[in-house]
């Protein structure tokens, strides 16, 4: 979470949504007006952006604005908490709500929705991640609410590890031609991961001796039998058709990370509410 990018990002969002100005606030409070307020969880659920973004966001729209109380993110929240204690000026408090709001039940409900997944799998040896599927313009911020829930970050972008997948394949012609190509270009401290769908693809990494390889959308089945294949030689990811009520019997499967593009896509937000004290 990089202080200047999370800045130059709430700074855009807050641009966005006020516009050339509050016109409903400014004119009913002078400039000089001062209040306070408070966030409150409208349900139970795990917090995710109320110190390192909330508070940020009110700061950012007027450095007047004092927060206190920030709840720690990964905590798990209890209908009718306090998240956060705000005070300053009533215009810009309330000029700042909106995409405090926004971002923090957006997050919190990643993080809500990361942790179930984390909690079916304990007790196994998987490992629960994102992937790219993230909103435009909010990838760090939604990367970072997955680890609020206890999941870890897949490749943050393009260039942060191999991973050849389909489309590669059927452009390169084979997969083991898209291997030796990525192979012959990369720093030998890069992994090499393939994206495998029948077991005779798992059968050619593992001649290529790659360095990862993904079942997708595999049934449990054939899983358990590819990674009784792989026996150890490579690390074994799962992704594709993956949901609460399956994630468990892939975890089963021996499988060493489960990728999850709903983490991002389809996480629903948490309903959290400003209430004015004064």
């Amino acid at each position: 979470m990089d202080q200047n990018t999370i800045d130059n990002l709430i700074r855009a969002f807050l641009q966005e949504d006020i516009g050339r100005g509050d016109i409903t606030s400014e004119s009913i409070f002078p400039a000089d007006q001062l209040g306070s307020a408070r966030l409150v969880a409208r349900e139970d659920f795990i917090a995710a952006g109320f110190e390192t973004i909330a508070a940020r966001t009110f700061f950012l729209q007027n450095s007047e604005i004092q927060t206190e109380g920030a709840v720690k993110d990964g905590v798990a929240i209890k209908q009718g908490d306090t998240l956060l204690s705000v005070s300053g000026p009533v215009v810009d408090l309330l000029k700042a709500e909106r995409v405090a709001l926004n971002l923090v039940q957006r997050l919190s409900g990643i993080a809500t929705f990361t942790y179930r997944f984390v909690k079916e799998v304990q007790g196994t040896m998987a490992r629960i991640t994102d992937t790219r599927k993230t909103t435009p313009g909010l990838r760090m911020f939604e990367k970072y609410a997955v680890t609020c829930g206890g999941g870890y970050n897949h490749r943050y972008n393009l260039a942060d590890g191999v991973l050849i997948k389909d489309n590669h394949i059927a452009a390169c012609g084979s997969l083991r031609n898209a291997v030796e190509k990525v192979r012959g270009q990369i720093p030998h401290t890069i992994r090499i991961e393939v994206e495998t769908d029948t077991l005779d693809q798992v059968k050619e990494c593992l001649q290529c001796d790659v360095d990862i390889i993904m079942l997708d959308n595999m049934s449990t089945e054939m899983m358990t039998e590819a990674v009784a294949l792989i026996d150890g030689r490579a690390i074994v990811e799962a992704s594709g058709n993956v949901n609460l009520e399956r994630v468990k019997r892939i975890a089963q499967c021996g499988v060493d990370i489960i990728s999850i593009g709903a983490l991002t896509h389809s996480a629903p937000s948490c309903d959290i509410g400003m209430d004015w004290l004064s």
